[in-house]
């Protein structure tokens, strides 16, 4: 039998890794070299483990030590709800929120007239007769006094906001006595003072417009009418000095004024006019104020093929407005709705053309906004009065105009405007005043009852009735105090007479704080709910500014 020297699968014997023979004893040598590999690979394991476990040590370490050195944020606290209370003083309806210090809390800015607000802070102190006008800012979370300013007498109207993106160092704009005066929001400091423009005394509200006098900062507009003339002046919003000379447009009297960018970028000083909406192109303006020169402001060709050959004036709306407002303040490019005669009608802000109308017998206050349902526009909310002392609350659909809900409410007087906050869930709470016919204890006119009522779109048969506030309302808003939290409506309650002496008193209450003592009033038809579903449902709404 032959034999071979390469080992087959059945043989019992096989060659090594190392090339010797597999049943073969090593040498010393080789032993020696394979305890140094595997004494290597071994070291090598533990300077692994070592530096695996010093860098976690290192890692938790500075995770703690930071967690220390940088502590988290810290929410404010704040008070549910607060009252300041101002005896033997005046107040007007102006209510402002802006942020006053940096704990991410709205406060609340307002006037007041009176001689002292502290027993350190006196009109006398700042050599002013008593008693003088104060700007008051009031700290959102507990209602303590931030700062005040204290102004000659007498008040004429005010504006905040101001300071958003245009570079000016001030916020508030307050027209008082011969003068205006502009206001840092943090500190009450005032920035700059001037007298008033010569010629007719200007109204709200001022129009933030571009930079005219190429300082880099924005500047503004104060539109003044009489019934013969309506003027314009131009300053600078770095130092208050006039632009150019005074415009004048010699037309019928301005009820109000706006101001609009178009889609092409063109600025547009809206007039509402006896005879309807126009609008006045602001570089026709301010090449008049500054004698032929345009600033290099856009012009759309589009509005100007309709302009009037005398005046200038671009037709917008030719009807009897009553009201004209942005269905986003902040916004100048925004929707704009129109309330004319017994109609109330949108415009696209884009290219200021009709979008809807919807047919009214009277509107009674001015129109608010908010969300009823979720398709992303914003919808109208309209008081119409039907008569017999009785209103219709409407909320008008953004895209169509159509009526997506009502309730008739017994017209109370000193009922505030409609108000609404947006939640989380993309519609909004929507809040009136009033009261309910059912509710009411006598078949006489109302002549003091009044009631303040939220409704929830998920549940738009039901409405929560709350009888908290019995004192005569000289403003009030609602609004979202803290960013994603903290929906409160703000009260300023004082003499029935505007301006008048008395005791004045601002208040804040959280919206929710309402629901537990609340009624549930049922009406209409569909599903209806337990009173408690419905307080619940408030009670999980989260608040958001989108």
């Amino acid at each position: 039998m032959e034999t071979t020297d390469q080992a087959t699968e059945g043989d019992p014997l096989k060659t090594g890794e190392d090339g010797a023979e597999a049943g073969t004893v090593p040498s010393a040598t080789e032993l020696k070299r394979k305890s140094c590999k595997e004494l290597g690979f071994s070291k090598l394991s533990h300077w692994r483990t070592a530096v695996f476990f010093l860098s976690l040590f290192l890692c938790l370490t500075i995770v703690f030590a930071f967690s220390f050195i940088i502590p988290c944020p810290v929410r404010p606290q704040y008070l549910v709800t607060w009252n300041s209370s101002f005896p033997g003083a005046a107040t007007y309806n102006f209510l402002a929120f802006e942020h006053a210090n940096e704990d991410k809390v709205m406060d609340v800015l307002f006037i007041l007239k009176t001689t002292e607000v502290t027993q350190n802070r006196s009109c006398a102190d700042k050599g002013l007769s008593s008693p003088c006008v104060f700007l008051l800012a009031l700290d959102g979370t507990h209602g303590e006094n931030l700062w005040d300013c204290p102004l000659e007498p007498d008040f004429h109207w005010a504006q905040c906001g101001l300071e958003r993106e245009t570079g000016r160092t001030w916020d508030c704009l307050l027209s008082h006595s011969d003068k205006l005066t502009a206001i840092d929001k943090r500190t009450g400091t005032k920035i700059w003072q001037q007298s008033q423009p010569t010629g007719l005394r200007s109204s709200a509200p001022v129009l933030s417009v571009p930079d005219l006098d190429g300082d880099k900062v924005g500047d503004v507009a104060l539109v003044a009418s009489d019934n013969t003339q309506t003027q314009l002046v131009l300053l600078s919003g770095k130092t208050g000095d006039q632009i150019g000379t005074t415009v004048v447009l010699d037309s019928t009297e301005t009820a109000s004024h706006l101001l609009h960018r178009t889609e092409k970028g063109s600025y547009y000083v809206l007039l509402q006019k006896d005879t309807g909406l126009y609008g006045w192109a602001l570089w026709k303006i301010a090449a008049k104020a500054k004698a032929g020169m345009d600033m290099g402001l856009k012009k759309d060709q589009h509005l100007e093929r309709n302009a009037s050959g005398t005046d200038g004036l671009v037709p917008i709306y030719e009807s009897e407005v009553s009201r004209m407002l942005k269905t986003d303040e902040t916004d100048d490019s925004s929707n704009l709705l129109v309330v004319a005669g017994k109609e109330v009608a949108l415009l696209d802000g884009k290219h200021l053309e009709l979008l809807w109308r919807f047919n009214t017998s009277s509107v009674l206050s001015e129109p608010s906004f908010g969300h009823f349902n979720k398709d992303g526009l914003i919808d109208v909310v309209i008081e119409e009065d039907i008569g017999n002392n009785t209103k219709r609350i409407i909320i008008l659909d953004g895209k169509t105009g159509g009526v997506l809900w009502e309730v008739q409410l017994l017209a109370s007087p000193n009922s505030p405007r409609p108000a609404s906050i947006d939640t989380t869930n993309y519609f909004s709470v929507f809040m009136f005043w009033g009261l309910m016919p059912s509710e009411s204890n006598s078949s006489e006119p109302v002549t003091s009852e009044r009631r303040s009522y939220m409704l929830h779109p998920l549940y738009s048969n039901a409405l929560l009735e709350s009888t908290n506030v019995v004192d005569h309302i000289i403003a009030f808003k609602a609004t979202l105090m803290e960013r994603g939290r903290h929906a409160a409506y703000i009260l300023l309650i004082g003499p029935k007479e505007e301006g008048a002496e008395g005791t004045v008193v601002l208040s804040k209450r959280k919206l929710k704080q309402d629901v537990p003592d609340s009624k549930v009033l049922h009406f209409g038809d569909g599903t209806t709910k337990s009173n408690e579903d419905i307080k619940e449902a408030f009670n999980r709404l989260r608040f958001s500014d989108w």
